[in-house]
C-alpha cells in the first residue's frame, strides 16, 4: 500500500470543509445540537462514533 500524502491532506481538508458548512449556515442549531448531545451518556456517544467509523471504512473499501 503506497500512502500518498497528497491524498491524505486532501481528504482532510475536504473534511475541514464538510464540517464547517453547518456551523457556517446556522449557528443557532449547531449550538443546540451540541447541547443535545453534551447531554448523552458516553456509551451512546462511543456507538455513534463506532457506526460512524465503520461507515467510513466500508465508503473507502467500495471507492477504493
Amino acid at each position: 500500500m503506497d500512502l500518498n500524502w497528497n491524498d491524505l491532506l486532501s481528504a482532510l481538508a475536504l473534511v475541514l470543509v464538510i464540517e464547517g458548512i453547518v456551523p457556517f449556515i446556522s449557528p443557532r442549531s449547531v449550538r443546540g445540537m451540541l447541547e443535545t448531545v453534551s447531554q448523552l451518556d458516553d456509551r451512546i456517544l462511543r456507538i455513534t462514533g463506532l457506526v460512524s467509523m465503520v461507515c467510513g471504512v466500508v465508503m473507502l473499501y467500495v471507492v477504493r
